[in-house]
């Protein structure tokens, strides 16, 4: 595999193409009837690399395109302050293992928007501010949209993702450019690259150390 430096803008572009011809690809083995003609994305990284903020910046491109596109946070589908502080407030195994409502964010998101799903999501389900419902209205997602679902520790739970994107940090540049406040979570993310290791299948992986300077991985074609 080999790094490509890519500036910011460009990195945004190349996706939105990727995307866009991924949106319009037959899906195999799956009958005309049952297709979704939605494309379900996550774009996956730490708190450090701000991958919600690289899910906004495809918003807009993929819209000029002329496709529908839904942005969800996976910080919206977290679990009831009382789940995920059962451990206490810093616990990283707990971080990694059920702070996230995976089942939620299947059922009321990645489910609707998948083959035979009625095309009805729910773009929040948990306010954690509050620690209440946050009683987001259902929105319809029609075929041909592209569902953008940006966070943490996304791959390896089984979520049924079209395509997936990963932003990938060293453990230097991870330490570095996280929060002081959050640097209870390393341990988390350590362990997300050694059980899961999402580098090794995302379809998309971004070096992003530098934000200023990313850099798109590309796995070297098989010879023969």
């Amino acid at each position: 595999m080999r790094a490509r430096p890519i500036s910011p803008e460009r990195l945004v572009a190349e996706l939105t193409e990727r995307l866009l011809a991924a949106a319009t690809e037959p899906t195999p083995d799956v009958a005309p009837a049952d297709r979704p003609g939605r494309l379900r994305v996550a774009v996956d990284g730490p708190p450090a690399a701000a991958p919600q903020h690289l899910a906004e910046a495809l918003v807009d491109p993929l819209r000029a395109l002329g496709r529908p596109v839904l942005h969800v946070r996976a910080q919206d589908f977290l679990r009831p302050a009382s789940i995920r502080f059962e451990q206490g407030r810093t616990n990283p195994d707990a971080y990694y293992e059920s702070w996230t409502d995976e089942a939620g964010l299947r059922r009321e998101v990645l489910d609707p928007a998948g083959p035979g799903g009625s095309g009805r999501v729910l773009p929040s389900l948990w306010d954690a501010a509050t620690d209440r419902a946050s009683r987001a209205a259902y929105v319809p997602l029609p075929p041909g949209a592209v569902l953008l679902v940006s966070g943490a520790l996304l791959l390896g739970g089984g979520l049924p993702f079209d395509v997936a994107v990963h932003l990938a940090l060293s453990p230097a540049a991870l330490a570095r450019r996280t929060d002081p406040e959050l640097r209870w979570t390393l341990p988390a993310f350590a362990r997300y690259a050694d059980e899961v290791d999402p580098a090794s299948f995302a379809d998309v992986v971004v070096r992003a150390d530098d934000p200023r300077h990313p850099a798109l991985v590309e796995r070297d074609e098989p010879v023969g």
